[in-house]
């Protein structure tokens, strides 16, 4: 018998495979939708949005003791049959450029950083592969729309749920901590000039190329990549982003808070060719825990749920005024949702069975909702929308084949654990 290196037994076996999944003769092959957002913007409500006091509110109302039930009054929204709650006004008059998803659903209840990975990766943890979040599976399939940007820009928390896993440094994020004055990492200090910048990259160059030419670890020359990329970051049209007072001040008024400013920057990074932004919006100072509404908490989650009304109805409207809307999938997401019962200190606990994730623009057949749940939003009762059918969805929708598979070294990995795009959010 002859022997066969393991890249030799991969590739026929990824053959054989490909072969045993060929339509019979006669058939047509399934169709999977692609479409033709060319940025996504990823808005994270960090603790874990509470769908029945949002965007799945029933009319049965709740008394934050025993009777479980929606906090809020619910109001009815442009899509027919569908209601939100009172607080989301602005929303429910423009729901017809929204797709709520109200039954997507996962396992994981009890631990926010394990479900905060499974929104952000699409699957449950490996021992062997550190998969990559889905703002890296897309600058690395669509890199940046423009020379001197990033593909990936992060505005929340930096962790490695949202890292790049096995595809490396290079498709990372630049992480982001002022809106104002841009990623401190990349603006230099007062007393450097151009040409002592230029002489201190210089030198880098130098060592790191001394040193790269003695070892054979590819790791060090990834890192060595993403700091060339922000020798260049520095250069290009990308800092000028950050200059907020470049737009009108009603404008900015709009947008409110750090959170909408926030927003804002992410249009003007759509503008200059960022691919994928992720906007976190957990400002726990409000209420006191952010969207983890246990406790007292609920009782002032309308202040949240005022300021997402408000921010995302404007930065919808900032980006159809521009013309980007269709061109930009809006995703909103949170690691899971909430049981319409309360706990014993008027909040609410964890719910990972059916919760809402929201989606506007990019290009899709908006003005509908996907999926039905009970009298309570606790349980799914139509067209359930697994967490690898979410991220199928947003990856077709950027453009990507989400049956494709990812290098790991010499392993083909899946982009998608799985999953089927909601093929009726397609155009």
């Amino acid at each position: 018998m002859n022997s066969i290196n393991r890249r030799d037994f991969l590739t026929r076996a990824s053959l054989a495979a490909g072969a045993l999944a060929l339509p019979r003769i006669g058939s047509a092959a399934p169709e999977i939708p692609l479409g033709k957002a060319e940025h996504c913007v990823f808005i994270w409500l960090g603790g874990g949005m509470s769908q029945i006091d949002t965007f799945d509110a029933k009319p049965i109302r709740g008394d934050g003791k025993k009777k479980a039930g929606c906090y809020y009054d619910v109001i009815d929204t442009a899509i027919p049959g569908a209601t939100f709650c009172e607080h989301l006004p602005k929303l429910a008059k423009m729901a017809d450029r929204l797709i709520p998803i109200r039954t997507v659903n996962h396992n994981v209840i009890d631990e926010h950083a394990a479900a905060t990975n499974r929104m952000h990766t699409g699957r449950a943890p490996s021992g062997s592969v550190v998969y990559p979040s889905i703002g890296s599976i897309i600058a690395h399939e669509r890199k940046s729309a423009a020379e001197g940007v990033p593909a990936y820009v992060l505005m929340g928390y930096p962790s490695a749920t949202r890292g790049p896993g096995f595809l490396g440094p290079k498709d990372g994020y630049v992480y982001l901590t002022d809106t104002a004055s841009g990623p401190a990492g990349l603006t230099r200090a007062p007393d450097i000039d151009d040409a002592r910048a230029a002489r201190r990259q210089g030198l880098l160059e130098t060592v790191s190329e001394d040193y790269l030419g003695h070892i054979s670890d590819p790791t060090p020359r990834e890192y060595d990549e993403a700091i060339a990329q922000g020798f260049s970051l520095q250069k290009g049209d990308f800092m000028k982003a950050f200059h907020l007072n470049e737009e009108p001040d009603s404008l900015r008024a709009a947008y409110g808070d750090e959170f909408g400013q926030r927003c804002l920057l992410a249009r003007r990074l759509v503008q200059r060719g960022v691919r994928f932004m992720e906007v976190g919006f957990n400002l726990n100072f409000v209420n006191g825990a952010g969207w983890d509404s246990h406790n007292a908490a609920q009782r002032e989650l309308y202040m949240l749920i005022d300021g997402l009304d408000r921010v995302v109805s404007t930065f919808i409207n900032d980006l159809e005024a521009n013309k980007l809307l269709d061109k930009t999938l809006i995703v909103i997401a949170s690691e899971f949702g909430r049981p319409a019962h309360f706990d014993s200190g008027g909040g609410r606990g964890h719910h990972g069975k059916s919760f809402s994730v929201i989606l506007a623009g990019g290009g899709l057949r908006t003005g509908q909702c996907i999926g039905t749940t009970d009298e309570l939003a606790m349980n799914v009762t139509a067209d359930p929308v697994s967490v690898p059918d979410l991220f199928a969805t947003i990856i077709a929708a950027m453009g990507v084949n989400p049956g494709k598979n990812i290098m790991h070294g010499e392993r083909p990995i899946p982009v998608t654990d799985k999953g089927t795009p909601i093929a009726k959010v397609f155009v």
